[in-house]
């Protein structure tokens, strides 16, 4: 009698397809450079006077300490699930479940807001270069269609565009530091920036929340472990590449802007024309047509930003679906792009409900569609670091290994610290963010702890009702889902088959 085949096994994501500089590629584009640059740091000039760049190295080095054992833990717990992964394992099922909610609200927050972003940032770049004016809703829903298409190709492909908008919105920004050093800025060059009478001065807290914000995204590279190569050293080292990158890069960058004014200079410029600050810079020292560049690559470094944090939430819904927490379906993976496309397809949906029903709120697109759903899910993101760092040594003091105290004790309790201590100073001063009424600015910080409760009330829920997926939630695959690099279909004349996706334990 014949056996009867095993029926084909269910397309899996991409494994081996990204080395270090692709992962880095999709998390320092998370945190979107040259909007960040030219659209927030003059704030934090405003604020903090000259030493506002040492804020920015601050939040580097802290991020840094916090890179330790997150990155440690990514080699001990290979579950998709990231940042709900490490501190299930840490500090319970129950509390991870919450953190996973947390996870999904907190990167659609950060990512679905910033359409209100690319609608004005459009805008202003169409009037600026064109002298028309064109309406913000359109280019924002073409965007989302943009951003759904990137996500929908392979991982590989979204890692390449990544790779060529990343490199346009930072060498605007050397071609204008550039200029400033060639010429000798203002009044010639000063390190006053970094004297202890320019960093210790009141504003400094107000610049240092601006300075953790400016960093959201970085701790993404972990959720492409399943497509890395040698996930054990590329992902670690793009976590500190990216670390390392932007903390330099920002603090370097408004360093230079600082030069071009002069220090006696730049806060009254800062005052009189914050948005128009950088631009106002490189007309000076590089010429009218490099402003006319970087008003176009805000525009990419906009989309850059979105297409990264698209691809992160996507990956966490394909996660928790696995897990079971989510509707199976949201678990396929296309077989020719191998990407999570009903995932992102439920993401682009829900991001177009959110940006019509401000629209049709008659919401303003930046002060509030971009403030007001960005400021929970940056909350919601460095709660997350928190919990990740105090699971560190919780889980390495319970598990078997060999690592050293630094990278399981010293260093993640350094970090949670640190983070705690930046988190109340970002919530201390959130109207900063939100520009917006106390009862707002309560309602949007209260978000926070309310979905993080709503999560663990589900574990509860699935505790009792579904223990199975309960009692397998955030646990290890059999093996580490990290396969041979896979030809798209179209590439290979023979066909490439569907690599088998791994068994969850």
């Amino acid at each position: 009698m014949p056996e009867t085949p095993e029926p084909p096994a269910a397309p899996a994501l991409r494994g081996a397809a990204l080395g270090t500089a692709d992962i880095s590629f999709f998390v320092v584009s998370a945190a979107a450079p040259l909007t960040v640059m030219a659209g927030v740091a003059p704030v934090a000039i405003l604020l903090g006077g000259i030493g506002a760049p040492a804020g920015y190295l601050l939040a580097g080095l802290t991020l840094a300490v916090f890179a330790v054992g997150f990155t440690t833990m990514s080699r001990h717990v290979t579950s998709g699930g990231a940042f709900y992964a490490y501190i299930a394992r840490g500090l319970g099922k129950r509390v991870g479940i919450g953190a996973a909610l947390l996870a999904l609200v907190g990167y659609n927050g950060m990512e679905i807001g910033v359409y209100g972003l690319l609608g004005t940032t459009t805008a202003d770049t169409v009037h600026a270069l064109a002298g028309a004016d064109v309406p913000w809703l359109p280019v924002s829903l073409a965007g989302l269609l943009l951003v759904w298409y990137g996500g929908f190709r392979s991982i590989d492909f979204g890692a390449k565009l990544l790779g060529v908008l990343l490199v346009a919105e930072t060498g605007i920004l050397v071609l204008l530091a550039a200029g400033v050093l060639l010429k000798g800025g203002a009044h010639g060059l000063s390190l006053g920036s970094f004297a202890p009478g320019a960093v210790l001065v009141p504003g400094t807290a107000a610049v240092l929340a601006f300075a953790f914000a400016a960093f959201t995204g970085f701790e993404s590279t972990v959720i492409y472990r399943r497509e890395a190569r040698d996930p054990d050293r590329t992902v670690p080292r793009a976590t500190y590449i990216a670390v390392a990158f932007l903390g330099l890069f920002y603090a370097f960058v408004v360093w230079t802007v600082i030069q071009a004014y002069g220090a006696e200079e730049v806060v009254g410029a800062a005052t009189e024309d914050p948005g128009g600050l950088f631009f106002t810079a490189i007309t000076t020292y590089v010429g009218p047509w490099a402003a006319d560049l970087m008003h176009l690559f805000i525009v990419t470094s906009v989309i850059a930003s979105l297409l990264a944090f698209h691809n992160a939430i996507n990956r966490y819904v394909l996660s928790l679906a696995e897990e079971g927490v989510l509707p199976a379906a949201l678990g396929r993976v296309h077989p020719r792009h191998r990407s999570p496309y009903l995932a992102g397809a439920a993401q682009t949906l829900l991001g177009a409900v959110v940006v019509i029903g401000f629209a049709l709120a008659g919401a303003d697109p930046y002060q509030q569609l971009l403030l007001w759903v960005n400021t929970p899910g940056m909350i919601g993101l460095m709660a997350l670091m928190l919990l990740a760092a105090l699971a560190v040594p919780v889980y390495f003091r319970r598990t078997a290994h060999t690592e050293g105290r630094w990278r399981t004790v010293v260093a993640p309790v350094t970090a949670a610290v640190l983070l705690a201590v930046a988190l109340c100073l970002v919530i201390s001063r959130v109207g900063l963010f939100t520009m917006a009424s106390t009862t707002v600015n309560t309602v949007l910080v209260a978000l926070v702890p309310a979905v993080f409760l709503a999560g663990t009330a589900l574990a509860g829920r699935l505790r009792t009702r579904r223990p199975d997926v309960y009692a397998r939630f955030a646990e290890d695959p059999v093996q580490d889902p990290v396969q041979d690099p896979v030809q798209d279909p179209a590439e290979d004349p023979e066909g490439a088959q569907p690599c088998p996706q791994p068994t969850p334990s």
